[in-house]
C-alpha cells in the first residue's frame, strides 16, 4: 500500500513545502482519504485514476478543493467522482457546499457520458468497499460529524484518527484488527496550547502520548498529521521530546509505502 499525503502550501515559485494548510491522502493512486488539496495538488497521472474520494468530516481543510476536483474534470469524466461519507456529512456537504450556491450540485449534472458525481454513504462499525481497499468507518470525538478509519488491502492494514480530541471506539476497533502497519494520527497543537486543543478537539503531543497508551499494536509506524503551521516546529520538538518509537511526522509530498 502506497499513501501521499499531497502537498498543499507552495512558494513563489510555485515549489511545495512542508506546512500542511489542506488535508488529503492519496491511496495507490486510486483512493484518496478527505480532498483539501485534491483539486491542485494531484499529478496528471493521479487526476485520471482518482474517481473515489472518502471523506472523513465536513471542515473546509479537508474538502477546500473537492469541488474544483469536480468541476476540472467535467467533460471528460467517464465515470462520476464518486464521494463516499457517512449520510450526514453528505447532508452536509450538498447543504453548504454542492447547494448551487457555493458550487453547482454536480451530482444532479451530466456531461456526454452520463453523471459527473454521485454521493456514496456507509455506515459506521461495518466494513465496506472502496475499490481494491476495505475501510471500516469510526465515529471520533470532532467538533463537527467526524469518522477516523481503517483501511486494508490483501498485505496491509492502517489507521487514520482523523481530526480528534479524547477518543475511545476507534481503539477498540484498531485493536481488534489482527495487524496495524502504520497509524496516522493527528497533533494539531502545542502542550501550551492544550486549552484550545480540547476546546476544538484536537491533539497536542501530550494528549496525543495519552492516546496511544489505548493502542494495543506495537511496532507500526506512527505519523504525525495535521499540524498547525503556525506551530509546526514547536510542535515537532515536542513529539521528538515524546521518545516514542517509530513515531515521526508525515512530509507532503513523500510517498510511504507498507
Amino acid at each position: 500500500m502506497q499513501i501521499q499525503l499531497l502537498p498543499s502550501s507552495f512558494d513563489a515559485q510555485g515549489n511545495a513545502n512542508a506546512a500542511q494548510r489542506l488535508t488529503c491522502f492519496v491511496i495507490d493512486d486510486r483512493v484518496t482519504v478527505d480532498a483539501g488539496s485534491i483539486g491542485i495538488a494531484l499529478n496528471e497521472s493521479q487526476r485520471r485514476t482518482i474517481r473515489d474520494v472518502v471523506v472523513t468530516h465536513p471542515h473546509m481543510d479537508h474538502i477546500a478543493s473537492l469541488p474544483i476536483f469536480v468541476d476540472d474534470l467535467f467533460s471528460e469524466l467517464r465515470q462520476p467522482v464518486r464521494i463516499h461519507a457517512t449520510d450526514e456529512v453528505i447532508e452536509l456537504l450538498k447543504a453548504d457546499v454542492f447547494n448551487d450556491t457555493v458550487y453547482p450540485k454536480f451530482d444532479e449534472l451530466k456531461n456526454d457520458h452520463g453523471l459527473v458525481m454521485e454521493y456514496v454513504p456507509f455506515p459506521l462499525g461495518k466494513e465496506f468497499q472502496v475499490a481494491h481497499l476495505r475501510f471500516t468507518a469510526i465515529a471520533v470525538n470532532h467538533i463537527v460529524p467526524t469518522v477516523g478509519l481503517l483501511v486494508s488491502d490483501d498485505k496491509t492494514t492502517v489507521a487514520f484518527s482523523s481530526d480528534t480530541a479524547e477518543t475511545e471506539e476507534l481503539w477498540r476497533v484498531v485493536n481488534d484488527a489482527q495487524r496495524l502497519n502504520a497509524l496516522f494520527i493527528e497533533a494539531s497543537f502545542p502542550d501550551s496550547m492544550e486549552a484550545l486543543a480540547k476546546a476544538s478537539k484536537h491533539l497536542t503531543p501530550s494528549m496525543l502520548r495519552e492516546e496511544l497508551h489505548k493502542l494495543n499494536h506495537n511496532g507500526m509506524d506512527i505519523l504525525a498529521v495535521h499540524l498547525k503551521p503556525a506551530y509546526r516546529e514547536k510542535v515537532i520538538h515536542e513529539l521528538k521530546e515524546l521518545g516514542i518509537d517509530k513515531l515521526r511526522v508525515m512530509e507532503p509530498g513523500r510517498i510511504y509505502e507498507w
